[in-house]
């Protein structure tokens, strides 16, 4: 079985193994509700914002002072990298399987790279959130970076772009934004691929007791 995982799937393997397995090994999705647009729109224009400062080679104001190292400069690397199609890859032959990743940005210090993410809500984020979401993606954004061989910091960044503090008149409207820094873990995230991809190999877990897709798909399946 060919396995290609990302930063995405994980997130789900570790909601629910069960739910993971049945999407990978019986192509049974979890339902989907109307999805938000917005938020692709905000993380097309914000890497348009942050180019441009690139360009400049500076900082963009929201973050200046806030982190450390400058801009990732090789803006064609980079655009492969921020591609889905291309993006970060990692072929683990041990496993026989690959993770891939897009990512946000970049940050260079004294020769090591700092994972950049942005992220869009309608509230203040909280440091415990955002450990406790997206700790697992950051950790899978320097390892795909150290085995592209690359040298990591033990840390990377979200750029929170949430919730509007006013509209001009020019129909501008300006958000507030705040940098989180959180501590990295490759080794964390070469474990939990590991472990992932064991499981797809495997029987079909146990039903997730707090999962309400796994009861969801069984009510569905006892009326089928």
């Amino acid at each position: 079985m060919k396995i290609q995982l990302s930063p995405s799937t994980l997130s789900l393997y570790k909601e629910c193994p069960r739910c993971f397995w049945l999407r990978f090994n019986e192509k049974i999705h979890r339902p989907r509700g109307i999805f938000p647009t917005l938020p692709g729109g905000m993380d097309a224009v914000i890497k348009v914002y942050f180019d441009k400062y690139r360009e400049k080679g500076s900082l963009p104001p929201d973050i200046d002072g806030k982190v450390v190292g400058s801009l990732f400069s090789d803006t064609t690397l980079l655009a492969e990298w921020r591609d889905w199609r291309t993006g970060l890859r990692f072929y683990d032959k041990d496993n026989e399987a690959l993770l891939r990743g897009a990512l946000d940005d970049c940050l260079v210090d004294d020769g090591h790279l700092i994972p950049v993410d942005y992220k869009t809500r309608g509230y203040a984020p909280s440091a415990d959130d955002s450990k406790k979401y997206y700790s697992a993606q950051l950790n899978c954004y320097s390892l795909l970076l150290l085995e592209n061989g690359y040298k990591v910091r033990d840390f990377a960044y979200l750029v929170y772009y949430y919730y509007p503090l006013l509209v001009n008149e020019s129909g501008i409207v300006q958000f507030k934004v705040e940098t989180i820094r959180l501590d990295t873990d490759p080794e964390n995230a070469r474990q939990m691929f590991k472990n992932a991809v064991d499981l797809l190999r495997s029987p079909l877990p146990e039903k997730h007791s707090s999962c309400e897709y796994c009861g969801w798909l069984e009510n569905f399946m006892d009326e089928s």
